[in-house]
């Protein structure tokens, strides 16, 4: 039978900080209707001072383990999805690992930006497949606000901070990660990026985006990667129980959605609550839906997420 990766437990965390659109509009020339038009976001959340990405990341993995009824013992691969680490080295991975007191296995980081959750869990899903693991946290976990420039009503309106996780066993059987499809282009650099950077200007920087390219590009490239999950696994986009897409425009979503033919009661949405919250955007719609009951055992998912890079990917999982 085939080793598979089985998703046996999600977890989430949201800082309590909550920051609304009528908050924003009182420090920048924005309002309500302005953001929610253009984007669907109402609120989103914001890490406290001194709360870090791996403090963040540590609250999801606890979450996702209690629910797989599993100790931090069990796990022999972290494998953590962030643009935003606490530290430009170590990997924000391993902080996450101390945290949870396991002394065992391979910790580190992966960056891919908004595609950064898909691009953990392809990694953790070949380990498992090739036999180097057998059980995985797979994470996506940011604090995106600090890289924002809040005089940019263009950018600092679409993000949040959160983190979300799940944990992956090795499995046999129909059931678990069926196969993950990335890809990159990086003509697409300045379409989305931080001006900064340790090799390059010694500083961090802020967010810049040219918001109607990433729109043109995210809406072909991710109909494209849909497509080819579906066409991997002889399916039809029929068989589609739920799509959970990277959270970043509530337009974005909906052209998905209409792409495939599939209703809005099949589509997670969360980004009117979360904002876009980079790498931890797929997970933390993940598990909302599985901890509501609207995903449940053996129903197919479609994860898919377009980030800088540009870099996007899709994954498609029988849960």
């Amino acid at each position: 039978m085939t080793r598979r990766s089985l998703i046996v437990g999600t977890g989430a965390y949201l800082p309590a900080k909550v920051v609304t659109n009528d908050d924003l509009a009182r420090q920048m020339d924005t309002t309500d209707e302005w953001i929610q038009q253009r984007t669907g976001i109402r609120q989103r959340h914001v890490a406290a001072e001194g709360e870090l990405t791996s403090h963040l990341a540590a609250k999801a993995s606890e979450k996702a383990l209690a629910q797989a009824g599993l100790k931090a013992a069990d796990v022999d691969l972290i494998v953590l999805a962030t643009t935003t680490p606490d530290e430009t080295f170590p990997a924000t991975a391993t902080r996450v690992q101390a945290m949870l007191g396991i002394t065992r296995g391979a910790a580190f980081d992966v960056q891919a930006v908004c595609a950064g959750f898909v691009y953990a869990l392809a990694v953790a899903d070949n380990f498992i497949k090739a036999g180097q693991a057998e059980t995985a946290l797979v994470i996506g976990a940011e604090t995106f606000t600090r890289i924002l420039d809040w005089n940019d009503r263009g950018t600092a309106v679409l993000f949040g901070d959160g983190a979300g996780a799940v944990v992956l066993k090795a499995a046999y059987g129909d059931r678990g990660v069926l196969s993950t499809h990335l890809h990159s282009d990086g003509r697409g650099h300045d379409a989305l990026y931080v001006d900064g950077g340790p090799s390059s200007t010694g500083k961090v920087g802020v967010v810049k985006m040219q918001g109607k390219e990433v729109f043109r590009h995210a809406v072909s490239k991710l109909a494209q990667v849909i497509q080819e999950a579906l066409d991997a696994n002889g399916m039809k986009s029929e068989q589609i129980d739920w799509l959970v897409p990277h959270q970043a425009n509530r337009r974005i979503i909906d052209g998905m959605a209409d792409k495939f033919g599939l209703s809005k009661e099949k589509v997670v949405v969360t980004v009117d609550r979360h904002a876009n919250t980079s790498a931890a955007s797929v997970p933390l719609a993940l598990d909302e839906a599985v901890g509501d009951g609207r995903i449940r055992p053996g129903q197919v998912v479609v994860l898919e997420a377009i980030g800088g890079g540009l870099a996007w990917g899709a994954a498609l999982v029988r849960m």
